[in-house]
């Protein structure tokens, strides 16, 4: 896993970025904030694998299987669910985390050892955290379907904690 030499650690986290309908290529609002980054997470719906090659040349990418994703996302090596260990935050990834009633204690006990999990599906943005518990969706970059804007995350890490979490507006 990369580690900067301050140890502090760039995430950016994407969502339901819908290639090629509504991403014909990187946007330079997102491109502005993949420039540092030191990894990249994507909740799915990526729908083609180009999209995972070209996040990939700013930063690793770690991504999860969205419902709209194709084969060639699942042959980059896109599971459906993934556990990961970032610089010692213990990550969950899922794209669909099911009904907002229940959805924190219901992420909780499906990834019993992660201090965070990331989705998507919804296409709305949201951080909540909750004794020591902490989940995140970035919403669209590309699809804000109801929202006023388009967005992803960033993260900002340090020790083995989150530091941040900005939601940013990229439309």
């Amino acid at each position: 896993m990369p580690r900067r030499t301050a140890d502090l650690l760039r995430v950016v986290v994407l969502s339901d970025t819908h290639a090629p309908r509504r991403w014909k290529r990187c946007p330079p609002a997102v491109a502005e904030q993949l420039r540092g980054a030191d990894l990249v997470l994507h909740a799915g719906d990526v729908c083609t694998a180009g999209v995972l090659e070209e996040l990939g040349a700013y930063a690793p990418v770690h991504a999860v299987l969205g419902n709209n994703d194709g084969p060639d996302v699942a042959a980059w090596g896109a599971p459906e669910t993934l556990e990961l260990d970032v610089a010692g935050l213990r990550v969950g990834m899922i794209h669909d985390s099911g009904p907002t009633t229940g959805r924190l204690d219901r992420l909780r006990r499906r990834f019993t050892g992660s201090d965070l999990v990331v989705f998507g599906h919804s296409h709305i943005p949201m951080d909540v955290a909750a004794n020591g518990f902490r989940i995140l969706n970035p919403g669209s970059p590309t699809d804000r379907r109801s929202q006023p804007h388009g967005t992803l995350a960033v993260l900002t890490l340090e020790d083995g904690r989150i530091r941040s979490v900005d939601i940013v507006d990229v439309t």
